[in-house]
Order: C-alpha cells, then structure tokens, then sequence
C-alpha cells in the first residue's frame, strides 16, 4: 500500500467508526478462504459487516472516536464486526465462533463501553432492534385488541339471545 491508499483506508474506517453502533475485534486462527466467505455472509445477513484491517490503521482511524477502547484489542492478526444495530455485529459473530475454533473474540466495544470477550457474548444474547420493534408492536396491539373484544362482547351476547328467542318461536 502506498500513503495515498494508507490515507484511505484510513479515512473509511473512521467513517465506519463513527457510524458503528458496536465494533467486535476478532483474532483469526487459521479460518479458511470459505469459512471466511460463510462468516461474511452471515453477517451481511444480520445487517452488519466484517472486515480485516491492518492493526497500525485502525489504531490511526480509532483516534477522535468513541471506540478508541479497543486500541489495545488490536494486536496480531485481528478482523473487525461492526454494524449500527448494536446487537447484529455481535450475534453473527458470537454465533460463527461456536461452529469453529479458528476465530476468537478478544472483546469490542458499544459505543464508549468498552466489552470484553463475555461483554461481546452477553450483547449478543440479547433481542435485535427488530426483534425488540416486533415485541413492542405486539405490546402495543394486544390491548387494542382486547378492548375491540371487550366491546363487541355485549353485542354478540345479544344477538345469540335474539337468535334464540327466533329459534323458539319458529318451533
């Protein structure tokens, strides 16, 4: 890489930084061309992306940011997870590592708060933003349903007693 292309990358990923909801460093030990590809996907998927930098890099790009925490993550060979939903990096790593023992989580960060490899874990346990909206909507439905129920109770219950009076009237 020459400056220009160093500059660069350098730039991109202050602009991921600054954009990421929750950044997860990895540490490759050994993955595959296709394992990688299949972890790439996955998180593609999730809403969330993965990318291999270059450790001086990234460390150049974390100043001014808010994940300027896992500087000291990054030694070795590292990958970085991040999305905005502060749960979907997380998870499709979290749920990647468990298929294989080449990659490690060494920690992250959301935000300001600094995580470590059990922080990572415990953020992916966690529901999805989606998953949380759907609970709401579902939260926010059920009474309205209810009280539809509610008031259309004492119509129904006159209309089966009207029903009945005909039935017995017609025998």
């Amino acid at each position: 890489m020459d400056r220009s292309q160093k500059a660069d990358s350098v730039a991109q990923l202050s602009e991921v930084f600054n954009q990421a909801g929750v950044v997860v460093v990895t540490r490759n030990l050994g993955l595959s061309v296709a394992q990688s590809t299949e972890l790439r996907t996955k998180m593609r998927e999730a809403g969330a992306s993965y990318k291999v930098a270059k450790n001086r890099l990234a460390k150049l790009a974390l100043k001014d940011t808010d994940y300027t925490g896992i500087d000291e993550f990054l030694s070795g060979p590292t990958a970085l997870g991040y999305s905005e939903d502060p749960v979907a990096a997380a998870k499709a790593v979290v749920e990647f590592a468990k298929t294989t023992d080449k990659i490690e989580i060494v920690g992250g960060s959301m935000g300001a708060q600094k995580l470590d490899e059990a922080g990572v874990k415990a953020l992916a346990s966690m529901p999805s933003l989606d998953e949380l909206r759907g609970k709401i909507v579902g939260l926010v439905n059920a009474p309205a349903t209810k009280v539809a129920q509610v008031v259309n109770a004492p119509a129904a219950k006159l209309a089966r007693v009207f029903g009945a009076y005909a039935a017995t009237e017609a025998a």
